[in-house]
C-alpha cells in the first residue's frame, strides 16, 4: 500500500490536500495526534473545523501510538493529523525541554526511540496511509533553546518519514507540488 507525505506551512491547506487524497476511499481512520485543550478555545475551535469537514464515513482515533494504528490488518486507509502535534507531545511525555525544570538527560533517546518505532512502522504497514506534517525550519530561527531543539527535532522526523514515504507533498498557498 502506499504511504504518502503532505508537508506545508501552518495554514497553507496540507490538510485539506491530504483529505482530498482520500476522498474516494468509502472509509477512512483519522488519526488525530492533538490533545483536546479544553482550557483553550482557539484550539478546540480548530480542532472543530477538521472534524466537520470529515465525511460521516471516516471514524476518528486519537492516539499517539502510531506504530500500533499501523500494525493493524486493516484494508481501511488512514490519515495521521499530525505529526507535528505527535512530536511535540512525544517531547513533552519524554522531558525533552531544556530550559524546563526537571529536564529529564535521558529525553532524547526516548524521543529517538519513538521516532525509530515511527519508521520502522511505516516500513511495514499494509495500510495506505496519509501522514501531515508541519515545515518548521523555513521561519526564523527561534529565539530560545527548546524553540531550536523542536525545530531540528522535526526537521530530522520530517526528512526521515519522508525517506520511507512513496510520495511525498508540499503545500504551500493551497497548492500542492509533488516531491517525490
Amino acid at each position: 500500500m502506499a504511504t504518502r507525505l503532505v508537508i506545508g506551512g501552518a495554514r497553507s491547506g496540507k490538510s485539506r490536500f491530504a483529505e482530498s487524497l482520500l476522498a474516494g476511499a468509502p472509509a477512512v481512520e483519522y488519526v488525530a495526534t492533538s490533545d483536546p485543550r479544553a482550557d483553550d478555545a482557539e484550539w478546540v475551535e480548530r480542532v472543530a473545523v477538521h472534524v466537520a469537514r470529515r465525511p460521516p464515513t471516516w471514524s476518528t482515533t486519537e492516539t499517539l501510538d502510531l506504530p500500533a494504528v499501523l500494525a493493524r490488518a486493516d484494508a481501511m486507509p488512514v490519515l495521521v493529523d499530525c505529526l507535528t502535534v505527535w512530536l511535540t507531545r512525544v517531547m513533552d511525555a519524554a522531558g525533552a525541554w531544556r530550559e524546563l525544570p526537571g529536564h529529564d538527560p535521558d529525553a532524547a533517546a526516548a524521543v529517538e526511540a519513538r521516532v525509530v518505532d515511527l519508521v520502522a512502522a511505516l516500513r511495514g504497514t499494509g495500510r495506505e496511509v496519509v501522514l501531515v506534517t508541519n515545515e518548521v525550519g523555513q521561519g526564523i530561527v527561534p529565539a530560545t533553546a527548546s524553540g531550536r531543539l523542536f525545530r531540528d527535532t522535526m526537521g530530522v522526523l520530517n526528512a526521515r518519514v519522508a525517506a520511507v514515504c512513496d510520495e511525498v507533498w508540499l503545500v504551500v498557498a493551497g497548492l500542492p507540488l509533488r516531491l517525490a
